[in-house]
């Protein structure tokens, strides 16, 4: 059996995690022929921060479009055909299930598992576990091989 898929959203977020998820989303878009769409949410719900560290956000925004521009290249040189990327400010796990998904029309969400544990998820919630729940289409959790 054979799933072929036109719109492939990867979450991305410098972690080794994303970078798996990134490369089997690139895998999987030259497979279906589709558009590949990577993702990175910036967490900015503690603005308290910014208080502290004037400017900090700006730093981040541009790191995050630093991360987008390098993965965005990466997959056309391993030949995805076409490459959208997406910025986004607030929740990862609302965002990409709930508004970036649906905005893309996304039939496939990748993401990388980031192996907490109960205590940690109990406390901030796994964003690969929203997404699976959330999500209105396929999601693969790509899971490390490391222990």
């Amino acid at each position: 059996m054979s799933f072929k898929y036109n719109n492939i959203l990867v979450a991305i977020d410098g972690s080794k995690e994303a970078e798996k998820a990134f490369k089997k989303a690139v895998s999987l878009a030259k497979e279906s022929n589709a558009t590949l769409i990577i993702t990175h949410v910036i967490d900015d719900r503690y603005g308290s921060v910014s208080v502290y560290a004037p400017g900090i956000i700006d730093e981040v925004e541009v790191r995050g479009k630093e991360l987008l521009e390098s993965y965005e290249k990466q997959a056309k040189e391993a030949g995805v055909a076409n490459v959208k990327t997406h910025l986004e400010h607030g929740s990862p796990k609302v965002k990409i299930a709930k508004n970036i998904a649906p905005k893309f029309d996304a039939d496939l969400i990748l993401c990388g598992a980031t192996g907490l544990n109960a205590v940690e998820r109990l406390l901030m919630g796994s964003v690969s576990e929203h997404i699976t729940r959330y999500a209105k289409c396929d999601v693969l959790v790509v899971r490390s091989n490391e222990e």
